[in-house]
């Protein structure tokens, strides 16, 4: 099957299809104790699943444009299975040139209803996509700091995966640090290992300014937070800022 007459609903089917046939029932059993029991999964490897999505985006490319593309992943995104949802956010990855500012609301409307539902899938959608939707639409960076104070914790949570690609390279580094500051606030441990996430890489390109940073907002910094954001600095400096920040 390929070419112009592949439609989101073919190439979903043939996605499901081939991720049945690469199950392997032990290697799943294992990624449910990994995950706690918080998912569903074929038990594919990460090589699979990239080897399957580069395969299916080779039978439509050239043919479907970015709307093609989203549409799969409404389809993909409803399945339970954290391999179909993963070979929708790759395939939608090779648009990103393409994305039109509408994906801000799409995103936004996918977490919302828990439909990627677990770490792993908003991480690999939010780093990728979003990161790559930030950079052609700064504008867009204010919109996305206000996840933060959105109920759904997959939201909150993409908050600051979005900006954890850009920030490494250094860019929007005082939007990275005020929506650190945001989250705070959160009683969510999957919510404050992203934001210390965040700021790890925030300090890649200027450690001084985390380590300044950590020190001003001190006990305000949840401990979870802290220690992620801390795991670059050397030994010595984690552990007097983890004595500093108390």
């Amino acid at each position: 099957m390929a070419g112009r007459g592949i439609s989101p609903k073919d190439l979903a089917g043939l996605a499901i299809e081939r991720l049945r046939g690469l199950a392997d029932p032990a290697r799943a059993a294992g990624a449910r104790r990994y995950f706690k029991g918080t998912i569903e999964t074929y038990g594919t490897t990460a090589p699979q699943i990239r080897g399957l999505a580069a395969e299916l985006y080779a039978s439509v490319k050239g043919y479907w444009a970015v709307g093609d593309a989203v549409a799969l992943c409404d389809i993909l995104f409803a399945e339970p299975e954290l391999e179909s949802k993963a070979v929708g956010i790759v395939i939608l990855g090779r648009f990103k040139k393409e994305f039109p500012r509408s994906l801000f609301g799409k995103v936004k409307g996918w977490l919302a209803a828990d439909l990627l539902d677990n770490w792993a899938s908003v991480d690999v959608l939010c780093a990728d996509a979003m990161g790559a939707f930030l950079e052609k639409y700064p504008e867009y960076a204010e919109r996305i700091k206000s996840w933060s104070g959105h109920p759904n914790r997959w939201v909150k949570r993409a908050s600051a995966v979005s900006f954890i690609k850009p920030a490494r390279k250094g860019v929007f580094l005082a939007e990275a640090y005020d929506l650190a500051v945001s989250l705070f606030p959160a009683d969510d441990d999957l919510v404050r290992k992203a934001d210390g996430w965040l700021l790890r890489e925030a300090g890649k390109t200027d450690p001084k300014r985390l380590e300044r940073f950590l020190l001003e907002h001190g006990p305000a910094i949840p401990r979870t937070t802290l220690r992620y954001a801390i795991e670059r600095f050397d030994e010595k400096t984690r552990k007097r800022l983890l004595v500093e920040t108390r």
